[in-house]
């Protein structure tokens, strides 16, 4: 506990004077609020059915940059926290005090994560969800961001420098923060994304907004969770070989 908690002070004060992190967990709501708001603000003059099928489709911009969020924007920043720790040393002098990957990681990743949350709940909102249904949402996407941390430690333990860092963790992000878009379009994608986190958070929210699967809630999270165990079963390896070279 000493040590998370050396971790998480340590973590918070550079995040907060990262404003280029801190906007992330801004501008990506504010982004979903902007084109649910403005993007098709009225239908006038256009066919009923057109109209009706325009209007279903605006919480899907929310849904859609809510999966881009904790893909695209947690992955990277993660990344960055870990490869700043390896290229200042801190990394090395930490391990040589005996910190296990457990606290190191549940430090780093406990601030992202709070910080998570007021963008969940802002992506609830805009998302036009409501009781049940919006909580579902919250923690289903907070879920989605808990295994993008994990992912974004591992690349980070694998980065020498903060520039590598960027230079692995921009696919990643892509994949797990765009590819979910792009299966909204095509189904052969959304076939071969079904096992990934991310695009779990995009059948749930599309099922909480449209009805549009009969899998039952459970099999979504169920699917996530066994992604972040995946991945925490891999940092502690990466981690066990790579970081005492930070």
């Amino acid at each position: 506990m000493r040590n998370f908690k050396a971790i998480f002070k340590k973590q918070f004060k550079d995040t907060m004077a990262n404003m280029g992190v801190l906007l992330n967990f801004i501008l990506y709501p504010a982004m979903a609020w902007l084109m649910s708001a403005f993007a098709m603000p009225n239908f006038v003059g256009l066919p009923e059915d057109i109209a009706a099928m325009l209007r279903a489709s605006t919480p899907n911009m929310a849904i859609m940059m809510a999966v881009m969020f904790a893909g695209m924007a947690i992955i990277p920043s993660v990344t960055g926290f870990i490869a700043e720790d390896i290229e200042k040393k801190n990394l090395r002098f930490l391990n040589m005090a005996g910190l296990k990957p457990a606290p190191y990681l549940l430090g780093i990743g406990s601030v992202t994560f709070f910080l998570s949350i007021f963008s969940a709940v802002a992506f609830g909102f805009i998302s036009g969800f409501s009781g049940q249904g919006f909580w579902i949402f919250v923690l289903l996407l907070l879920s989605g961001v808990t295994a993008s941390i994990v992912l974004g430690a591992i690349i980070g333990i694998l980065s020498k420098n903060q520039q590598q860092a960027t230079s692995l963790s921009f696919p990643a992000a892509m994949v797990f923060g765009f590819g979910p878009v792009l299966a909204m379009f095509n189904p052969n994608i959304a076939r071969y994304l079904h096992p990934f986190f991310t695009q779990q958070l995009n059948v749930v929210a599309n099922q909480l907004t449209f009805g549009t699967s009969d899998t039952p809630l459970w099999h979504s999270f169920a699917i996530i969770w066994a992604n972040i165990a995946v991945f925490g079963v891999l940092f502690a390896i990466v981690y066990a070989k790579k970081g005492l070279k930070g």
